[in-house]
This record gives C-alpha cells, sequence and structure tokens, in this order.
C-alpha cells in the first residue's frame, strides 16, 4: 500500500462518516491543535490523492503522532497490516449492533462461542463477504477449500473435508 493509500485509510477510519469528515484544511488544523505542528490542508490533499511522494520524516511523525500509529504504518507493509486490522475492528466496534453483539457473546462457553464463530461465518458466505481469520485478515486460500470443478467424484475422495463415506 502506498503513502495516499495509508493516509486515506487513516482518515475513513477516523472520520468514517463521510458526510462528516473534515475537508483538508480542518484537517490540518486538527493537526495543528494536536500536535502543535504545522501540516498544510493543501499538502495534507497533496499526500492523500498521490499528486505528492516527497514527504519527510518529521511530517510522518506528525501524522503517527495525530492518528495516534507508529511511524513505522507509514513505511512497513506488516505493521501497515496489522494496524489497518486493529483499526477495522474499532470501526466495527462503533456499529451498535455489532457491539451488542459482542456483549452479548461475553461469558459464553467456549463451545457457544465456537458455534456463534460457525454461525456468523456462515452468513458471510452466504451474504458473499469475505471470510476473516483471528487477526482481522482474510485467511489463505487453501487449495482443498476450492476442488477442481472438472472432477466429477471430487465429493467421494476420502481424503477431502466433509467427503461423503459410503
Amino acid at each position: 500500500m502506498d503513502l495516499d493509500e495509508r493516509l486515506s485509510s487513516l482518515i475513513a477510519a477516523f472520520y468514517p462518516d463521510e458526510r462528516k469528515r473534515p475537508g483538508y484544511a480542518r484537517l490540518a488544523q486538527l493537526i495543528r491543535e494536536s500536535t502543535g505542528r504545522t501540516i498544510s490542508g493543501t499538502y495534507l490533499w497533496e499526500l492523500t490523492t498521490g499528486r505528492k511522494r516527497n514527504v519527510t520524516l518529521e511530517q510522518l511523525a506528525v501524522l503517527a503522532e495525530f492518528f495516534g500509529v507508529p511511524l513505522e504504518y507509514f513505511v512497513n507493509d506488516e505493521v501497515s497490516r496489522q494496524v489497518d486490522a486493529q483499526l477495522k475492528l474499532a470501526v466495527a466496534l462503533r456499529d451498535t449492533k455489532v457491539r451488542s453483539l459482542a456483549l452479548r457473546a461475553e461469558g459464553l462457553s467456549s463451545a457457544s462461542l465456537d458455534a456463534l464463530l460457525t454461525i456468523v461465518n456462515e452468513v458471510r458466505r452466504v451474504e458473499n463477504l469475505e471470510q476473516v481469520s483471528e487477526k482481522g485478515e482474510p485467511p489463505p486460500t487453501r487449495p482443498q477449500d476450492n476442488p477442481p470443478h472438472d472432477d466429477p467424484h471430487a465429493e467421494d475422495r476420502p481424503d477431502r473435508p466433509g467427503a461423503r463415506r459410503s
């Protein structure tokens, strides 16, 4: 992910409602008030749209401080993935229904939690949503999850999970 995508991702996570999202001049003012350091609205716009890519370490530090992310977020793909997964969870928990579901799950047995996860994963599959791993990232695709369609006996192979047994 490039700097413009990372910065856009942070802005969207902090201001998910586009109608209430501050403009770049207002965002620059908020950054100035929060960090005591200056960055212009025009420069923010240029960074976010990818028109400017030359950014100093000091400017990245200002952005990292304002958004509460490690400086490495802007330069390290692994750190960026981890932070994005955490931000995605934080944004999801803003939804009252998601938060309500999570709170109601508190205290349930491990078996009940496993059953709920199975149900949620199945609903996500039915609604054609990407499956999510424990880290908040899409799970890697395994070949056995997608048997070849040209094998008429693929369901009957005993080495495949869920295969019919004779």
